[in-house]
Formats: C-alpha cells, structure tokens, sequence
C-alpha cells in the first residue's frame, strides 16, 4: 500500500530535475502522474516530447501510470488542457505540484522588459493557469485535494540578479497564501515550497556547481509525497524550506512594535527614529 494509492496527480515541468523526481516520488507511492513538460530549454525557448515521454517511461517500466502532456502552462487554454489530459486517461485529478519554470538572470539595471515579461509568465502566470484549471475541478468534485505551488528562497529572502525570478515566485506565495483560505471549505489544502537543489536552472549558479551531490533534487520530492498525502491533512497554507537533507518551515513574522494613541496616532519622524534605534519596531536580530 503506497501513501497515494488511487490518486491522480498531476507535476508540470516534469521532464527532467526536481520536477521528475517528484514524479517518480509520487508514482512509487500509487499515484497516476500527468507528467508535463513543454520540452524546452532552461530559458524558455524551445519545445518537444521527448523530456517528458522519457519520465512516462521510466514511470511505467517500474509498474506505475502515466500519461505525457507537452502543452505550454503560461496560458488558460494550455492549463484546461493539462487538466483534460488528466480526466481523459484516468478520469479525475487530485491535485498538482506546480514546478515548471524558466530563468533569465540579469542584475535589474539591466533587465529588459522581455526577459521580465516571460519569466513572470511562466512562474506566475503559468501556476495560475494551472492551478485556476485544477482548483474549480476539485471544487466541482467535492472531494478535497491538493496543490503544492513552488515559489523560491529568491523570492522569499531575496537574491542577486533575480529580480525578475524573485518577483514571481514572491507572487507565488502570495496567490497560494490566498488560496489556502479560499480553498479551506472545500478540502482543497494548499501549499508552498522553497526548494534548492542542483539541477539544470541552478548549475551554474555561484557555489551550486560544488553541490551536485549535496543538493540531490531526489532529496526534495519527499516532502512533497508527504504533502500530497492525508499525513499532512492540517498544514494547509504553510511555507517550507526543503533541500540538502534540510526541511524548516518559513513564515513572515510582523514584530510585536508599538503603538502610539497620543496625538491621533500621528508619529513624527524624530519620534520613529527614536523608537527605531530603541529597537521597539525593528524585529530583534
């Protein structure tokens, strides 16, 4: 008996690092994957099934299920049609990890409007189409599910040169922090992943080409099978970092501050400054 027994899973940008081992993760433990993948290269360009057909096969040479889909998640059409992939072969979906993505990284002052265009919509825009597709079936059926939403420490804690990258997985968050309420009446848990492993987007990344073995993106995937299953029925709406072995959970934290009722309320700047400096508003360190 797998922890996914009977589930139907879907996992976008599954041809290949962490997104296949998700897949691969999830179908050891009984669920049917929809394994997604437009086929392109690390920055968007480019298109084929071969990426994708590749993981079926592993997936179904070890006993498991699997269908391929090569559709483009950026755009409504291309998440109702992962969607219907998923209804077609196997007849319902129970949830998805959204984890396709692309990099353009250029340090801001010279980000061009394009390189900021299509990184938003593939990371942004393109878990939006999916999850929009994936969310109203799961409210339709009525019977619970799960979408697992990959933002990033980029655009939680903040990175170099990935203003762009950063911007939209901060909008990830935020989109999924939204639905973990909206979704609560319905069963439908929502979730957020921060995961760092080595793989084709990170290679060449600053320190990453010395972590191939640390950063093993097979070591992410378990979290997800956890999430995915009814273990972690009462956690919707969290933050997790995960990779390296390392799982923590993140949060934004508001400081207790102060509040100030003299005057209406109205602080001067020379009293902000004062109440700053006697760390009264800043987080403690």
């Amino acid at each position: 008996m797998g922890l996914l027994d009977g589930k139907v899973m879907i996992v976008t940008g599954a041809g290949g690092g962490i997104g296949r081992e998700h897949a691969l993760a999830m179908s050891k433990e009984g669920a049917a994957i929809v394994v997604n993948d437009l086929g392109g290269s690390r920055d968007g360009s480019g298109s084929g099934g071969t990426m994708a057909d590749g993981v079926v096969e592993e997936i179904r040479a070890a006993g498991g299920e699997a269908v391929a889909n090569y559709d483009d998640v950026s755009s409504v059409e291309g998440g109702l049609s992962i969607l219907q992939s998923g209804l077609d072969a196997f007849e319902k979906v129970d949830g998805v990890v959204n984890n396709a993505g692309i990099l353009r990284d250029k340090s801001f002052a010279n980000t061009t409007e394009e390189m900021w265009d299509i990184v938003v919509k593939v990371h942004l825009k393109g878990t939006y189409c999916v999850t929009h597709a994936v969310y109203n079936h799961l409210k339709q059926r009525n019977a619970g599910g799960v979408i697992i939403n990959t933002s990033s420490t980029s655009g939680l804690d903040g990175n170099f040169g990935q203003g762009n990258y950063g911007a939209a997985k901060a909008g990830i968050a935020g989109l999924s922090r939204c639905l973990a309420i909206e979704g609560k009446k319905y069963g439908i848990r929502v979730f957020i992943l921060a995961p760092v492993a080595h793989t084709r987007l990170t290679e060449d990344l600053p320190g990453f080409e010395k972590l191939a073995t640390a950063m093993n993106p097979a070591l992410v995937s378990p979290l997800v099978v956890y999430l995915a299953s009814d273990l972690a029925a009462d956690h919707s709406g969290k933050t997790f970092f995960v990779g390296g072995g390392r799982i923590a959970e993140m949060k934004v934290v508001t400081a207790k501050g102060i509040t100030k009722v003299e005057d209406g309320g109205v602080w001067t700047p020379e009293e902000i400054a004062g109440r700053m400096s006697a760390g009264e508003i800043l987080l403690p360190e």
